[in-house]
């Protein structure tokens, strides 16, 4: 049986290749995620790092548009191990904020926690030597690299990620695994990768491109082996598919969003200052506002915070907390 899906190419304009289903109308679906190119498409400088990656893309596989001969729209089916995530852990010495490590392993651990056997996160690692690099002549930008001088540098390069996406990929199709090889990323890396797939397998290929409001057009060298292409995803897909503020570890542990991934760190701290004078400990604080409260509309404190409404502040400031209201 054929099924066709949309090539989104751009311009907007689509063409269709078949593939083929042994499941009818359902293809078993897998998401191959290249954390780095993702970060920096879509995350960085956000308040959207503590994503869920299943909600993410559980929202946008069904905008995928796609037909099976005439029996109707086709259905991506995630497998039970939905999500295959490549990363590297953070240089500490390399990192540009002090707490940047600690968030990245916290996320790790969120993610783990919450999403149990739906997400496996493979890791690579970064590499950081001494190089030497060309400088920009200042006064002539046009001059040739070979005639400029050299400076002393630092070069942080990540490593394995990219490969072990490929392979990755490229052994669930073979396997026969799963029918719809769907990945998330822009790196042209990849590209063996999925000419591998369309040549030596029967698996349906979807391109995720990492990037907000088309800022980044799709490479046409990963384009052209892909079934489907998803040019973009929205801030609004990213807000929906926010992890919880708090993720339980246990009977009395809990894993937290850290603070400075926070729309607002600034209202956070304020509000956490004046809720621990209040209540006597950070933790009580924290768990006020995270709380649905009556008087917000049954929205939680911090949901107001994180949008930048400042009256939680200002009632905590003129010690407004609500009559009655308690912590526990």
């Amino acid at each position: 049986m054929a099924v066709w899906l949309d090539h989104l190419k751009r311009g907007g304009k689509s063409r269709r290749k078949p593939v083929f289903s042994f499941l009818g109308d359902t293809l078993r679906t897998r998401v191959y995620v290249d954390g780095y190119n993702l970060y920096y498409g879509c995350l960085k400088g956000t308040p959207h790092k503590w994503l869920n990656p299943l909600s993410l893309f559980e929202r946008i596989l069904p905008t995928v548009t796609a037909t099976i001969d005439q029996h109707g729209a086709l259905t991506s089916e995630l497998d039970p191990l939905s999500v295959k995530f490549f990363t590297a852990p953070i240089l500490d010495k390399a990192a540009k904020a002090q707490d940047s490590l600690r968030c990245q392993e916290k996320y790790h651990k969120a993610l783990n926690k919450h999403l149990q056997g739906r997400i496996e996160i493979v890791k690579g690692y970064y590499s950081l030597t001494e190089a030497r690099a060309k400088v920009i002549d200042a006064q002539d930008p046009k001059k040739w690299p070979r005639d400029c001088i050299e400076t002393p540098i630092w070069k942080l390069e990540e490593k394995q990620s990219d490969v072990n996406l490929s392979v990755h990929a490229v052994v669930d199709a073979l396997k026969g695994s799963i029918e719809h090889v769907v990945i998330v990323t822009n790196d042209t890396d990849i590209e063996p990768a999925l000419k591998m797939i369309r040549e030596h397998t029967k698996a349906a290929v979807g391109l995720i491109i990492p990037t907000k409001y088309h800022q980044r057009q799709p490479n046409t060298s990963l384009a052209q082996h892909a079934h489907w292409v998803r040019s973009h995803i929205t801030d609004g897909e990213l807000q929906a598919s926010q992890l919880p503020f708090v993720i339980p570890d246990g009977k009395k542990t809990a894993i937290s969003k850290p603070e400075s991934w926070y729309a607002r760190p600034d209202l956070l701290a304020r509000a956490l200052e004046l809720g621990t004078a209040h209540y006597g400990n950070k933790a009580q604080a924290f768990k006020w506002l995270t709380k649905p409260n009556k008087f917000y509309g049954e929205r939680t404190p911090l949901e107001l915070l994180e949008s930048g409404d400042e009256k939680v502040i200002r009632y905590m400031e003129e010690q407004a907390l609500p009559t009655g209201e308690s912590s526990s």
